[in-house]
């Protein structure tokens, strides 16, 4: 299990901020390379591309919120995939909290418990940790970039009720039916009661271009590489010596 932390700044106030940073759909082509697919209740479904040199893969899974405080801006997140090509899984819980610095600008803070297994555990905690605060990085210049490319949205109070009691009919049609026993038979349910199933709603957004590693942690991933490339030159220069003799 690793421990990462990471901290961005937002250029918007805490409430707005704190209004954007849950709007997972809104906020899901600001990651890199993640796309959104589909939304059933609060458990949002996705996938996201890596890619290093000419090798990639792909990690299908979900998120949703396990905790949510939107008066202290604190957000627990639950996440896990699995890489498409059986190399690895990934698990993470996610904690995101949300510090004012003054009326205009908002520091989130992240902190991440991540579970790795299989090939992609192999680079390390040193990687993993680079990359995520490269990541994050890129995430928060796209996240401000859009919002400096919409206008600052107004935070709204509930609506008015469209009728008031006194706009009631003075004779409202009956919600109940007497039986035929004197028994009162309550109102059909609708069909989506009766099935209790929830909707799966679908995201066609834009395809989600994959992390290349070698840009976001390439001298982690080449200090990583320098043994073996080390031991190839060692015995390159042995079989040099040899077929000289």
């Amino acid at each position: 299990m690793d421990k990462l932390l990471n901290e961005f700044t937002v250029n918007r106030p805490i409430d707005e901020t704190w209004n954007v940073l849950t709007d997972v759909e809104r906020i899901a082509p600001c990651m890199p390379g993640a796309a959104l697919e589909e939304i059933e209740g609060d458990v949002f479904r996705g996938v996201v591309k890596v890619k290093l040199g000419a090798i990639s893969t792909a990690f299908k899974g979900q998120a949703n919120f396990i905790e949510r405080d939107d008066a202290a801006h604190r957000a627990v997140l639950k996440g896990e995939g699995r890489d498409t090509t059986g190399k690895g899984n990934a698990s993470a819980l996610i904690t995101a909290k949300l510090e004012s610095i003054d009326e205009g600008t908002t520091k989130c803070f992240v902190e991440t418990d991540l579970h790795i297994t299989g090939k992609v555990a192999q680079f390390g905690r040193g990687i993993m940790g680079d990359v995520s605060k490269k990541l994050m990085n890129q995430f928060a210049t796209n996240l401000n970039t859009m919002l400096d490319q919409q206008p600052t949205i107004a935070q709204s109070g509930p609506k008015p009720a469209e009728s008031s009691a006194t706009d009631a009919p003075a004779n409202p049609a009956p919600a109940e039916k007497a039986s035929g026993n004197g028994a009162t038979a309550a109102a059909a349910p609708s069909e989506a009661s009766k099935t209790g199933a929830s909707s799966v709603r679908k995201i066609n957004g834009p395809a989600a271009a994959p992390i290349e590693l070698s840009d976001v942690a390439g001298s982690a991933i080449l200090k990583r590489a320098l043994p073996l490339v080390g031991g190839l030159v060692l015995l390159w220069i042995i079989v040099r010596r040899l077929s000289r003799r």
